[in-house]
């Protein structure tokens, strides 16, 4: 990947006379970025008007540990997830008789979980689109899913045909899976794609979090509305949970991140996710705020988990970490790739600051190779 050198044009530019009507900022000004740790990733893709952002950053994330292994990154099918995590959150929420969570979002682990289980697609076998669509909608399928879902969990006996019904539902408005298929003269199922090309274990990636509500090394099932499959996270210390994520970048690995993006720092547009120690009232004065470095938020385990607590920091979204880099009053930041197409002046990267990044992560995905070993053996991985 090309280094991203972020000079002030590429920030204030675009921002000074369109957004706020007044007059640039001064040439002395702006973020100037200098690469730390820079890995290859694959293209900058589109989720569309869907809500499976898991999906592509966990995709995303897959594509970048197979560059790190030495393999040839292959473009994965977002939509053959999708598939299979719709089909297990059916299930679930048939089983508790409309108890549990059915949506669209979903985490990381979710992925590695339908992965593990029913193996994966590239994109040029299955891309979930049908008759052009471009982008990917699906907020008809969604409501006709939910309604079918809905009907069977009322019912006192449910007729094994309702997955077939939810599949029905799913090749209407995405396209039938194949069964097998031919991929560079071989022929594959998408377990056999999975073990023979993809080759990654998803039991090598393991879930990270920091919150005091639970004792700290020790795994527990985080409780956000999106984790529906009860998986386990993690527990460290804010300190540690920092010197994991720093870790895994000097050692050329990236990491599938979910957090929460509703704070005015956050914004695609401009590129960038920070935390400001005063924030601005008046949205003319958050000009200043995207125009140039400012003081930010000095984050603590405590105002951490009173963010968590208070549904402050809530689980939005997830994107993928790929670097990281410096700005010339020498704070850092982590370089992210988002799902939302080639939005603001990085081309769907943006530049997310180490406070926010503190403040506003709900969890990450590594490899448990990228953990350091001291912090692995508390754990017991």
């Amino acid at each position: 990947m090309v280094y991203r050198i972020l000079l002030l044009l590429a920030l204030w530019l675009p921002f000074s006379t369109t957004l706020f009507g007044q007059d640039a900022a001064p040439e002395d000004e702006g973020y100037q970025f200098t690469p730390v740790y820079d890995m290859e990733e694959t293209d900058v893709k589109s989720q569309g008007r869907t809500g499976t952002c898991w999906s592509f950053c966990t995709a995303s994330f897959l594509e970048s540990e197979m560059i790190r292994m030495g393999r040839k990154p292959i473009d994965l099918s977002e939509m053959y997830i999708v598939r299979q995590v719709y089909l297990d959150k059916a299930d679930n929420y048939i089983r508790r008789n409309g108890t549990a969570q059915f949506s669209e979002g979903g985490l990381s682990h979710d992925l590695m979980r339908a992965y593990g289980r029913a193996g994966v697609l590239p994109e040029s076998v299955y891309d979930g689109k049908v008759n052009g669509m471009a982008p990917h909608d699906h907020s008809e399928m969604v409501e006709a899913l939910e309604e079918l879902v809905k009907l069977y969990a009322k019912k006192d006996r449910v007729s094994p045909e309702w997955k077939a019904a939810l599949h029905s539902i799913m090749d209407v408005y995405m396209g039938d899976v194949p069964e097998s298929f031919t991929y560079e003269g071989k022929t594959y199922t998408p377990a056999s794609f999975a073990e023979e090309v993809i080759g990654l274990e998803a039991s090598d990636y393991v879930t990270i979090t920091s919150f005091s509500h639970h004792p700290f090394y020790q795994p527990f099932v985080l409780e956000i509305p999106d984790n529906y499959s009860n998986g386990l996270y993690y527990n460290v210390p804010l300190a540690d949970m920092m010197a994991i994520t720093d870790h895994a970048l000097a050692e050329g690995y990236t990491i599938a991140w979910d957090g929460d993006v509703s704070e005015k720092g956050f914004s695609a547009r401009q590129g960038l996710a920070v935390l400001p120690a005063e924030p601005p009232r008046k949205e003319a004065e958050w000009r200043a705020v995207f125009a140039a470095p400012v003081e930010e938020v000095v984050v603590t385990q405590e105002n951490r988990q009173t963010a968590f607590d208070t549904k402050s920091t809530t689980d939005d979204h997830l994107m993928h970490i790929t670097g990281m880099v410096e700005d010339q009053q020498g704070n850092r930041y982590y370089t992210v790739k988002n799902s939302w197409g080639a939005l603001g002046p990085y081309d769907g990267f943006l530049y997310m600051s180490v406070p926010y990044y503190q403040m506003k992560t709900v969890g990450i995905m590594i490899h448990k190779d990228a953990l350091p070993s001291s912090i692995r053996e508390q754990l017991n991985l």
